[in-house]
């Protein structure tokens, strides 16, 4: 697949971009000439001074007096510089096609084409921002919108003012500091600032009448994207894994090692660690073949111990194929262990088992984000999500697929955050603790207009108390750094920097009993999230403790299952008489009437009958081998499910190119016939909920 450097969708905190800035001879752009260029780049929502770029330019005529009173260049200074052909090629060469940001951009953009067009190069307009149109979003009465003025009001120090390089390195800084801002406005990708921006259309209109370039052209277009080889993103380790793995005494000799590689027609071996609980090593023929080079015929007779590699890396049989290719390429290994919700190794993967996977060019999403040191970082893997959605659904890969690939990135992602936040810290955890992503992420069916849920459980402490106040700064660090990196904080508080979900393992037992007593609207809505909680990082047999108790728990309360199951119905699906679609400016809300009913009838089923899974199709399957004779019904449910999600994500998508804020709300005009008459059918089957939960209201 071609790089796309910067898709509409893209996070502004890892906007491939750079600030720029030139010295001219005069204001007039039909008559001045360029005498100066100067870009810094920015990365990751840093810049970083050590990559820039600055050159003189020798504009062939004289430079007024009254210009180089303002930036100090002399005809002597430029006598010698190289013409403007050749700059130009440096910088598009180094610029390739990053944004460009610039303070009055349509004029330093009106000379770049002018110049191109007097040296006879070919010239486009690239996808810029001006920063003054940014700050006059967030603080439109300021007295004025000089560089200046941005730069004191946002906090920006300016050096070497009025040089090409300083100026831009001016213009980066306010840049940066004005996207936590924006995020804060809910302006968080490319396409939304675009589109916000587009309300100063008539300042750019006045700009172009004398002589700037307007930049209201400079929008991106669509990439259309090359379809990417599906396979890694619809299959899982345990598909591929060798079961069981071949584990070796570390005391057996390389002989032997040797004789069973052979004899198995397997490359590697596992390694029993040197004392009991500790991790795995591995022997792989490669080790074997450096060993016997070193030292010939008396190799043999060593312990396997000697070339063992410790600790094998492994990852979860849960986890996708491209995880594994990414990690292989990332560690520069060619085998991985295969272990299960509990850390033991169940099987072994080797490059041989991926060969047909094309590492470089299959996987657009790779292992950066385990690897990922700070929020900009994750940022820009985050942003890549959105183009693997959009490739996936052009491959025409199931929906469920998709958002179970979104899901595993977002637990990632957080615990990811979980690690930075922990570095941060000026202590280790006082006791072990488990972090959970609740609601889709824990079910593995969120699209791309998540937020945050998260929570954690810790092994001992009160609230308040020493523990406590230590979690409560790692859940804030944590929140922080998912909402910068694009995971936005979740509007009802469901984040472990709430102390409602940071509780000791004996005080979430006393919460669930609370919420299954109290038996309020809220405490139902609570105890939906929780019960599709997974653990992502820390001791999730914490997380599994939880969650065994509060199954057994709702499991034996008929009234709990009974308001639950109440719960699940409430919502009718958007159709009006004779099965017209209801709308609300031209949108329906299909989590609401569709996704929502059918989720939430699987979990209510999964906790009455105690049954493990977390996502809808796998609970609603499950609960066939509970319920007789509604295989059809839960057939429909299904398939149901599938329809109303994927109209929900291709909505999402093209609200994304345009810079739509991202919702469940879907546009059936923007639908083919053929679609529409799919969805009414999926709306259609919603009710039949009720068939599986009987008559709430009468009995269970």
């Amino acid at each position: 697949m071609a790089k796309q450097h910067n898709p509409a969708s893209i996070p502004l905190l890892s906007l491939d971009a750079l600030a720029f800035d030139s010295e001219t001879t005069g204001l007039d752009t039909s008559s001045a000439r360029m005498i100066q260029l100067g870009a810094v780049r920015i990365v990751h929502g840093e810049v970083d001074e050590t990559q820039n770029f600055q050159q003189l330019i020798n504009p062939g005529v004289p430079i007024p007096p009254e210009s180089q009173a303002i930036h100090g260049i002399s005809d002597a200074d430029v006598s010698e510089a190289s013409d403007f052909s050749e700059v130009a090629r440096a910088f598009d060469e180094w610029r390739q096609d990053s944004v460009l940001v610039g303070y009055a951009t349509g004029f330093d953009l009106a000379m770049l084409k002018r110049e191109s067009e007097i040296a006879g190069l070919e010239w486009s307009v690239p996808r810029c921002l001006d920063v003054r149109f940014l700050v006059n979003l967030l603080s439109p009465n300021l007295p004025d919108f000089s560089l200046d003025t941005i730069a004191g009001w946002i906090g920006v120090e300016t050096r070497n003012r009025h040089s090409a390089l300083g100026d831009a390195i001016a213009t980066a800084d306010i840049f940066v500091a004005l996207i936590p801002r924006l995020r804060a406005r809910g302006i968080r990708t490319l396409a939304e600032l675009e589109r916000a921006c587009e309300r100063f259309s008539e300042a750019s209109t006045r700009e172009a009448q004398i002589g700037w370039l307007d930049i209201q052209q400079a929008k991106g277009t669509r990439t259309t994207l090359a379809r990417i080889d599906s396979f890694p993103y619809r299959h899982r380790l345990r598909d591929l894994m060798n079961s069981p793995p071949l584990i070796v005494d570390r005391d057996i000799s390389l002989r032997e090692a040797l004789a069973i590689l052979i004899d198995r027609e397997v490359s590697s071996v596992y390694v029993h660690p040197a004392q009991a609980g500790g991790k795995l090593g591995i022997v792989t023929e490669r080790d074997l073949l450096r060993k016997f080079r070193e030292l010939d015929d008396a190799a043999f007779e060593r312990p396997v111990s000697d070339v063992a590699v410790y600790p094998l890396a492994s990852l979860s049989a849960d986890a996708f194929v491209y995880r594994a290719i990414a990690r292989m390429k990332r560690m520069h290994v060619r085998h991985l262990g295969v272990h299960d919700s509990h850390g033991e190794i169940i099987g072994a993967l080797s490059a041989r088992d991926l060969l047909r996977q094309r590492a470089d060019d299959a996987v657009l999403l790779g292992d950066d984000i385990d690897a990922a040191e700070s929020a900009g970082q994750m940022s820009a893997v985050w942003g890549k999500i959105v183009l693997v959605a959009k490739s996936l659904v052009a491959e025409e890969v199931d929906v469920r697929d998709v958002a179970a690939v979104i899901s595993r990135e977002l637990c990632a992602l957080t615990r990811q955050a979980c690690i930075l936040a922990e570095r941060e810290m000026s202590t280790p955890p006082p006791c072990p603790y488990a972090m959970l992503v609740l609601g889709s992420g824990g079910r593995g069916e969120s699209l791309l207009a998540m937020d945050q849920d998260n929570a954690i459980v810790f092994a001992e402490g009160e609230p308040g108390g020493p523990e406590d106040q230590w979690f409560a700064e790692l859940g804030h660090k944590v929140s922080d750094m998912l909402d910068a990196a694009g995971v936005p904080y979740c509007k009802g508080k469901v984040m472990a920097s709430n102390p409602d979900w940071r509780l000791s393992l004996s005080g979430w037992q006393e919460m669930l009993q609370t919420w299954l007593r109290r038996q309020n609207p809220e405490d139902i809505l609570k105890c939906d999230i929780f019960f599709d909680a997974v653990g992502v990082h820390g001791d999730t047999g914490l997380a599994d403790a939880t969650l065994d108790y509060a199954f057994k728990l709702g499991s034996e309360s008929k009234l709990f299952i009974k308001l639950m199951s109440i719960n699940a119905c409430k919502n009718s699906p958007p159709l009006g008489l004779f099965g017209r679609f209801k709308l609300d400016n031209g949108r329906m809300d299909l989590k609401m009437g569709g996704i929502m009913p059918l989720f939430s009838t699987a979990r209510v089923l999964a906790i009455k009958h105690r049954l493990r899974t977390r996502s809808t199709p796998a609970r609603f399957a499950a609960i066939s081998a509970e319920i007789d004779k509604m295989e059809t019904t839960l057939d429909n449910l299904i398939e149901a499910h599938r329809i109303i999600f994927h109209t929900i994500l291709e909505q999402q998508l093209l609200d994304l190119e345009a810079g739509i804020p991202l919702s469940n709300r879907v546009a059936p005009g923007q639908l083919s016939s053929a679609s529409r008459d799919q969805l009414k059918w999926a709306l259609e089957q919603v009710p039949n909920v009720s068939n599986l939960l009987g008559d709430p209201l009468s009995r269970i």
